[in-house]
């Protein structure tokens, strides 16, 4: 008597555990990550697939020149061992004004002869951030224009360094 309903008790088992219709898959790929306007402050930095930002949701000013301590310190500990990293001359005197989302930054002893490169990004992406947090400026408003040793360069937007 006891054999018969081990069996039902089994099968009962095995259909409940099968039959709820899912069946195993493979690994799938999420996707790209959300997108969109973070809070607080983001700085770019480096990285193998181009500038990358990282958040810094607890740091707060009222002056765009403050964006540039934030860059000058680099990636932390946990972000280089990432492949993070800072290529901006950390000696250097760099200043930036804004008006009407319109970002100018002085920076002496910066090259801006390549203007597409990830240095510009950091430069770029980090101050675009600053104005919008500062004057709150529309991302899609904000150009930044690089004065440099040899020249000027931009104005450029984040998204021409983000989207390669």
């Amino acid at each position: 008597m006891t054999r018969p309903r081990t069996a039902l008790a089994c099968c009962v088992l095995a259909l409940a555990a099968a039959g709820c219709g899912i069946r195993p898959t493979g690994v799938t790929d999420g996707g790209t990550a959300p997108s969109g306007i973070s809070k607080g402050m983001r700085i770019y930095f480096a990285s193998d697939s181009g500038p990358r930002g990282v958040s810094r949701p607890d740091v707060t000013f009222d002056q765009l020149d403050d964006a540039f301590k934030l860059l000058i310190s680099g990636p932390s500990p946990a972000e280089r061992a990432e492949g993070l990293t800072n290529l901006l001359p950390t000696a250097g005197q760099f200043r930036a004004t804004a008006g009407h989302g319109q970002v100018t930054v002085t920076a002496p002893g910066y090259a801006t002869f390549s203007p597409q490169d990830q240095a510009t990004g950091q430069l770029v992406c980090t101050l675009a951030r600053a104005e919008v947090l500062v004057h709150g400026t529309r991302p899609d408003k904000v150009q930044v224009t690089i004065v440099g040793e040899d020249g000027r360069a931009g104005p450029y937007r984040c998204q021409q360094f983000l989207s390669r």
